[in-house]
C-alpha cells in the first residue's frame, strides 16, 4: 500500500500527454484476437487492465506482442477460433476486460474460468450473464453472480433481441461480442444511447452493425458470423484520464495545459460539455478523426466555475466522470446537482458513498441520495486536511489527489497503487505540469 499526498499547488502549465483510452484498448486487442491478420494498434494504454486483456488474450491462443510504447500487434486466430486456456483468467482489477470477456468466451468452442483481485470478485456480473445464458452459454458463478465464473460455450449460440434493463456500454458490448459467433441477427435495444467503441471499431474490422434511433430506444443490430480482417488502430487518448489535468488547471489560478488527442466521442464526453456549462475555457484545436473516432487536441485555462444541474439522461456520456466532477463543484461557485448515477454504486468502490464521504471529510457540503449527488461549493479553495480511503478505486485516488492540489490544506490518498490499473505516470505528469506532491510525513 503506497500512500500520497497532494500538496495546495499554484498555477499549472505545458503540454500533457495523456495515455491512450482503456475502453479502446481493451477493444482493438479484443477484435485483433477474433480477426484473421495481423492487427496493429498504437497509443495503446499500458496500464494494468490492459495489460491483463493482453494475458489472457495470449492464453486464448492469440499472439499478442509489444513493439515499443504503447505499440502493440495481434495475430487473430478468427471468429470462434481461440483456444481452450491452461489455466485459469485473472483479470485483476478490470471490470471492462471481464465483462467484454465474456461475451468473448461465449462465442469459442470451450470451458474457461474467470477470476479477478478482491475489489473485482465483489463486482456483479448478473447484467452480463443474463443475456448471455439466453445466448446458450452456460455459467456456474457465486452468489449474487460474482467471479470466480465458469463459463462453457454451447455447440451453437443462439441469436438474440435483447433490451438493456439499464444503459450500459460494458452490457451491450459483451452481447455484440457474443452475436459475432451466432449465426443471423443479434439485436441490443438501449433506453438511453451508451458509449459506441464497440459499433465503430466492430465496423473497422469489417462487420455489419447496423445502428438505429427509434421511439423505444437505440436499435443496433449486428450480422453474425461474419470473417473480421485486421486493421490498423489509433487509440485516441483517454477522455476519462484527461478529466484529471483538465480539472486541475481550471480550478488553480493562472493555469493553461495542453492535452494532444484526446478522444471526443460525443457519447463519451459529457464531462468536457457539463464543464463548459460551469464556464471553463476549454478549446478545441486541430479536430480530426482517428479510428473512427472524433479527437482533437485540448487547451484549459483556468477558469471561475459555477454550479449546475447536470442533466439525468447525460450520465451515460460520463459515469465515470462524476467524481472529478465533484471535484470541480466542490471549488465552483453555488450547487451542483448530480442525478441518475445509481451505476456509480457497482464500479470499482461505491464512487457515490466513497465521493460524498471524502468530499465531507474536506469540509465540502455535500447531500448523497440514492442514484444522486449534490455539492455545494463556495467559489473557493475547500479545507482539504483529510486521508482518503480510495477503497482499491483508481479514480476516487486521482480525483482527490486533485483536490489536494486545489485545497487549502493537503489531502492524503491511502493507496495510489491502483492508479497504475488507468492512468499509468498519472503523478508523473501532474508534477511536470507543475503539481505538488510527498510521501505522507515527508
Amino acid at each position: 500500500m503506497t500512500a500520497l499526498t497532494a500538496q495546495p499547488s499554484g498555477a499549472l502549465s505545458g503540454e500533457a500527454p495523456v495515455p491512450g483510452d482503456k475502453s479502446i484498448s481493451h477493444r482493438a486487442l479484443m477484435l485483433g484476437a477474433l480477426a484473421v491478420g495481423e492487427t496493429t494498434a498504437s497509443g495503446v494504454l499500458e496500464g494494468e487492465d490492459v495489460l491483463r486483456t493482453a494475458a489472457v488474450l495470449r492464453a486464448l491462443g492469440a499472439e499478442v506482442e509489444r513493439d515499443g510504447p504503447g505499440l502493440w500487434r495481434v495475430r487473430g486466430r478468427g471468429v470462434g477460433g481461440l483456444a481452450e486456456p491452461d489455466d485459469v483468467l485473472d483479470f485483476g482489477n478490470s471490470g471492462t476486460g471481464a465483462r467484454l470477456a465474456m461475451g468473448l468466451l461465449a462465442g469459442q468452442p470451450l470451458t474457461a474460468v474467470m477470476t479477478g483481485d478482491d475489489s473485482l470478485r465483489r463486482r456483479p456480473m448478473g447484467r452480463v450473464i443474463e443475456p448471455l445464458s439466453r445466448m446458450g452459454l452456460s455459467v456456474i458463478s457465486r452468489a449474487g453472480g460474482r467471479l470466480p465464473l465458469t463459463l462453457t460455450a454451447p455447440e451453437t449460440l443462439l441469436p438474440i433481441e435483447y433490451r438493456l434493463p439499464v444503459a450500459s456500454a460494458q452490457v451491450k458490448s459483451a452481447i455484440l461480442l457474443a452475436g459475432l459467433s451466432a449465426p443471423g441477427e443479434t439485436r441490443v435495444i438501449e433506453p438511453e444511447a451508451t458509449r459506441d467503441h464497440s459499433e465503430r471499431m466492430l465496423r473497422a474490422f469489417g462487420a455489419t452493425v447496423a445502428v438505429e434511433d427509434r421511439p423505444d430506444g437505440r436499435h443496433i443490430v449486428l450480422t453474425g458470423q461474419p470473417e473480421l480482417a485486421a486493421t490498423g488502430v489509433v487509440v485516441p487518448a483517454d477522455p476519462s484520464s484527461a478529466a484529471f489535468p483538465t480539472v486541475a488547471a481550471l480550478l488553480l489560478e493562472g493555469s493553461e495545459i495542453r492535452l494532444g488527442g484526446v478522444g471526443l466521442n460525443p457519447l463519451r464526453a459529457g464531462v468536457f460539455e457539463t464543464l463548459r456549462e460551469m464556464g471553463a475555457e476549454i478549446s478545441e484545436e486541430n479536430r480530426r478523426d482517428a479510428a473512427g473516432e472524433p479527437v482533437a487536441d485540448l487547451r484549459v485555462r483556468a477558469s471561475a466555475l459555477k454550479g449546475v444541474e447536470v442533466p439525468p439522461e447525460r450520465a451515460p456520456s460520463m459515469i465515470d466522470e462524476y467524481p472529478i466532477l465533484a471535484v470541480a463543484a466542490a471549488s465552483a461557485q453555488g450547487t451542483t446537482v448530480m442525478r441518475g448515477l445509481a451505476e456509480l454504486r457497482v464500479k470499482e468502490s461505491d464512487r457515490l458513498a466513497v465521493v460524498a464521504r471524502g468530499l465531507a471529510a474536506c469540509g465540502v457540503e455535500v447531500e448523497e441520495g440514492p442514484d444522486s449527488l449534490v455539492v455545494h461549493g463556495r467559489g473557493e479553495r475547500p479545507r482539504g486536511g483529510a486521508t482518503i480511503a480510495a477503497e482499491l478505486d483508481h479514480r476516487i485516488a486521482m480525483s482527490f489527489l486533485v483536490l489536494g492540489l486545489a485545497a487549502e490544506e493537503p489531502v492524503t490518498i491511502d493507496d495510489v497503487g491502483p492508479i497504475d490499473t488507468s492512468f499509468p505516470g498519472f503523478v508523473g505528469l501532474m508534477t511536470g505540469l507543475g503539481a505538488q506532491f510527498a510521501e505522507p510525513g515527508a
